[in-house]
C-alpha cells in the first residue's frame, strides 16, 4: 500500500487524506465529513491518534535554500501542517509495549498498510465515543 492507495481508501469512507500525509514512518493527517482534522503517528512503541479542529490547519511556506532571492525566490514552496499552537481536542493511544510486546521502536517500523489497520481501529473508537456521547 501507498498514499494515492491509501487516499482512495479513505476517500471511499467519506475521508480525506491530507497532505504532510507520509508513509515512513506514518504520519497521517486526515479530515473527518465534519472538517475535524485527526493525526495519526505511530513512533517508538505508541500510536497515537490525535483530534482537532479544522482551524488547526495552519500552511506554512518553506524558505529557499539560499535566501538571498538572486537565484531563488524569496520563499518556497507551501506546506500543509498542524499549527504548533494547536491543542488536541481529543486522544487515543495504544501502548504497543503493553499491547503487542514491542520493546525499543517497533511502531515506527510498521508498514503503511499495518499501521492503516491500527489507525481505522483507533478511529472507530474515536467515532463510537462521539456517538455514545462520551467526551
Amino acid at each position: 500500500m501507498n498514499l494515492p492507495v491509501l487516499a482512495d481508501l479513505l476517500a471511499s469512507r467519506g475521508l480525506r487524506l491530507l497532505p504532510g500525509s507520509y508513509a515512513v514512518p506514518v504520519e497521517l493527517l486526515v479530515q473527518l465529513p465534519d472538517a475535524t482534522i485527526i493525526r495519526f503517528t505511530a513512533r517508538g512503541t505508541t500510536l497515537r491518534l490525535r483530534s482537532y479542529s479544522p482551524d488547526a490547519l495552519t500552511t506554512i511556506a518553506i524558505p529557499a535554500e539560499c535566501g538571498c532571492g538572486d537565484h531563488h525566490p524569496q520563499t518556497g514552496p507551501s506546506r500543509v501542517t498542524l499549527s504548533r499552537y494547536a491543542v488536541p481536542l481529543e486522544e487515543h493511544v495504544i501502548d504497543g509495549e503493553l499491547a503487542f510486546g514491542w520493546r525499543h521502536h517497533e511502531a515506527g517500523l510498521l508498514r503503511l498498510a499495518d499501521a492503516t489497520t491500527h489507525f481505522l481501529a483507533l478511529l472507530d473508537t474515536l467515532r463510537t465515543r462521539e456517538l455514545v456521547g462520551v467526551a
